[in-house]
């Protein structure tokens, strides 16, 4: 079973619903269910303007690849050469993000509880494919009775090594009462362009460490966070629900997105290496980011599982 090119595609679980934006960057479009008699978001759902004008940023997540966040002036350099990202056609003063999240993914086998998304980037003059190793990468996505699971892949196709990161970039519903969990050892701050100077104390920290957890609204944050556990949940404790998202290595880095000029978003990000960590220099360890050899793959899965509180108290 297969799908065609630019539509939807619905996964279903029970009364859980995950729809796929294949056309949009590989994006997940929404992620719901019934629960009763009333509908519960566990993703920001994307909006019927972000669905026809093919927008990423307003879906309810999106794959990062080949890199995660910023490349300082869309310039590096790597095995030698300078890798030059200026006209990919990338609209940001930094590169961001990679390509693949802007181009469409084609969709493989298909049921009623799992998609598999595949995508083949091939340099070319093409403003979008200007980044000059081949590579492949999947989505396998699945839905069950109280998680959704995404298992990233990607392949080095080029005949030399190429740098490589990935993750991805979901937005959950944000309230006055919303609160993050997490446990991370520091925090990446960052010039007023939001690239990363060094990672050091911030008071977020501790806030999301705490019993209460940190307050979507403590902070205006667009940063990354080091020594995360790989876990973090975001609750709704006015709406006694809450999702946490776990990940394997190598997502061993978290980022999140809670923006003061914009209360409606929030974001909180598996990714694999920190913002410009290709031009950034400190030790790869706190840094991540990878290098695929000719051939090489590389595959990790993240999960989001969902909890709402019955009558009796409980999760």
């Amino acid at each position: 079973m297969s799908a065609a090119p630019d539509t939807l595609v619905e996964l279903r679980h029970g009364a859980r619903r995950v729809l796929l934006a294949p056309h949009v960057g590989g994006s997940i479009a929404a992620f719901d269910e019934s629960r009763d008699g009333r509908s519960i978001d566990w993703l920001r759902p994307a909006t019927p303007a972000a669905l026809a004008a093919r927008d990423p940023l307003g879906m309810a997540s999106f794959p990062l690849l080949p890199y995660c966040n910023r490349v300082r002036d869309a310039r590096f350099c790597f095995d030698g050469a300078l890798v030059d990202l200026s006209g990919d056609g990338n609209a940001f003063a930094h590169a961001l993000h990679g390509n693949a999240w802007r181009l469409p993914w084609r969709v493989g086998d298909v049921s009623e509880s799992r998609a598999r998304l595949h995508f083949l980037h091939e340099p070319s003059r093409d403003a979008a494919r200007h980044w000059p190793f081949a590579y492949e990468a999947t989505q396998d996505i699945a839905l069950d009775a109280s998680t959704l699971t995404v298992t990233l892949s990607a392949r080095n196709l080029s005949d030399r090594p190429m740098p490589f990161g990935m993750g991805h970039h979901p937005y959950y519903p944000r309230t006055r009462n919303t609160r993050v969990h997490a446990r991370v050892a520091a925090m990446w701050h960052s010039t007023p362009d939001l690239l990363p100077t060094h990672a050091g104390p911030h008071p977020s920290v501790g806030a999301m460490a705490s019993e209460q957890g940190m307050s979507a609204d403590a902070f205006d944050l667009d940063n990354n966070f080091a020594g995360w556990s790989r876990t973090a949940t975001i609750a709704w404790p006015d709406e006694a629900r809450a999702i946490t998202l776990s990940a394997d290595a190598p997502f061993h880095h978290m980022v999140v997105y809670a923006p003061a000029s914009h209360p409606d978003l929030l974001c909180v990000e598996p990714v694999s290496n920190v913002a410009d960590w290709i031009n950034l220099d400190v030790d790869r360890a706190l840094k991540g980011g990878a290098v695929l050899e000719p051939g090489e793959s590389v595959s990790a899965k993240f999960a989001w599982t969902t909890r709402v509180e019955n009558s009796a108290g409980a999760y």
